[in-house]
């Protein structure tokens, strides 16, 4: 369903709820009132049967009751006014004994029902309770009523005709004006949806303008009402976002096919070498074969690295708890295999992280692998976690101060590095790991020499606990 619709379907049914409501107020107000105008009429009516009066013999009788025409009672002491017919207005009138025994005016036929409740209201000869009912086609209200003079139970009944003709002629009133109000709240809906949507949907002809021509960046003006310059705004933030992302792609896959081409060039030229290795000395042809398996190990690193950086800075859907200080020393050990003559120092506070294993584990791996390709080979490495911070300082020759703003560039290699084997990402993805939570890297010359790395991998992710006392520094086991 469109906004269109909801809104005008919104409107009608809010203004059908509201005519409902006071429809159903002034109907019930009405007929409460009416109701209760008619009762007091019958307690009125009734009241003459529970006054005694004296007679000229000093016995008790009772006046006619409502005014009935000539003041006729039947039975003497404690009878009934003769009865108008059922349903006029001078009301009608009935007269039940403990016994149960009914008698109504001009000894006409009883026509008021008589129930348990009228019965035990005429033995107590005390209580009283009104009642609705259709009696020979007729709409009545009831009041039965104990007399205690007589002993007996005396019922009034009045006409709900009048009452009736009322109640369904506000019925009729208020049915028209709950249909009319619907009508013209779907009316008035119409055209508040049509001004409400027009903003919405010149908006979103801008919008389809500025994303058909995604090579030619334009933005939304941010003007109109606060909620739509509000929304351009927001629209804008994400076309920023969206232009940063497509460019850094195609700045990655141009980088990524540059950087391809020497290794795959190279590999081409030694496999085609290969096929023609009968003809080389036996040594050639191995050294051949271990210059092609080492071209395809760099090819598949630098191909990992960019499937690694082409997944972006996002955090990771899947996370764990992780004790960095077991990772760094799992990277320290390998880190050691491969240079067993460089010491590496380690003072590291046990600590756990929430991140990605696999992103924590390529970043550490990469810091630890760069200060030891930096550091001589007899030389040592500095690593420390502190604080939820770990840091990797080698003594080698540190950064230049023009190379230190592009250190976590993309395939960016210092001078010196382009003779050292690597493509120039290693410390990129680091970079990401890090900003993946919220963390941040830095880099930067130590002093004495040699270069300094610091990476967190996010605040309010991981716990630090309380550091032990540890011993001094000492190199790890070779």
């Amino acid at each position: 369903m469109s906004l269109r619709r909801r809104i005008t379907g919104a409107v009608a049914i809010a203004v059908a709820a509201v005519a409902v409501g006071l429809s159903l107020t002034g109907y019930l107000s009405t007929r409460t009132h009416l109701i209760g105008q008619l009762k007091s009429e019958l307690r009125s009516r009734a009241a003459p049967f529970l006054q005694p009066h004296q007679n000229g013999q000093g016995a008790p009788d009772h006046a006619g009751a409502g005014g009935a025409p000539g003041g006729q009672f039947f039975g003497g002491h404690g009878g009934i006014p003769a009865n108008p017919p059922l349903g006029g207005a001078p009301g009608y009138f009935e007269s039940i004994s403990a016994s149960g025994q009914v008698t109504a005016g001009d000894g006409r036929t009883p026509q008021l029902p008589v129930d348990a409740a009228v019965l035990k209201i005429a033995r107590q000869a005390h209580g009283r309770f009104f009642r609705s009912a259709t009696v020979r086609g007729t709409h009545v209200e009831v009041l039965t009523i104990g007399d205690p003079y007589d002993h007996k139970a005396i019922e009034v009944a009045l006409p709900l005709t009048s009452v009736d003709t009322v109640l369904n002629g506000l019925l009729l009133t208020y049915g028209l004006l709950i249909a009319g109000g619907v009508v013209l709240a779907g009316l008035l809906g119409a055209l508040i949806a049509r001004a409400a949507v027009a903003p919405i949907e010149r908006f979103s002809e801008k919008t389809e303008q500025v994303t058909s021509a995604l090579d030619r960046p334009r933005r939304l003006e941010e003007t109109g009402a606060a909620e739509l310059r509000r929304l351009a705004a927001s629209f804008n933030e994400t076309l920023d976002a969206l232009e940063r992302s497509i460019s850094a792609q195609r700045h990655l896959i141009a980088d990524a096919s540059h950087e391809l081409r020497t290794p795959m060039a190279a590999l081409r030229s030694n496999i085609q070498i290969f096929l023609e290795s009968h003809r080389l000395p036996p040594e050639e042809r191995t050294g051949l074969q271990e210059a092609i398996v080492a071209e395809l190990d760099e090819l598949t690193q630098l191909v990992s690295d960019v499937l690694e950086l082409a997944r972006g800075s996002t955090p990771t859907e899947h996370t764990e708890s992780l004790e960095l200080d077991v990772i760094v020393r799992d990277a320290v050990a390998r880190a050691q295999r491969r240079a067993p003559r460089t010491a590496f120092r380690l003072d590291l506070d046990p600590t756990v992280i929430i991140n990605s294993p696999d992103r924590v584990a390529r970043a550490v791996t990469n810091l630890i692998d760069n200060a030891r390709k930096w550091s001589p080979s007899d030389g040592h490495v500095e690593v420390a976690l502190h604080n939820g911070e770990l840091s990797v300082r080698d003594h080698g020759p540190g950064f230049k101060a023009a190379d230190l703003e592009h250190v976590f560039d993309r395939f960016y290699r210092a001078e010196e590095a382009r003779r050292m084997p690597g493509s120039g990402l290693g410390l990129a993805i680091v970079k990401q790991a890090a900003e993946a939570h919220g963390g941040r890297v830095t880099a930067a010359n130590a002093p004495g020499g040699g270069a300094i790395l610091r990476i967190s991998f996010g605040p309010g992710r991981g716990t630090s606990a309380p550091a032990p006392e540890t011993p001094a520094a000492a190199p790890a086991a070779r």
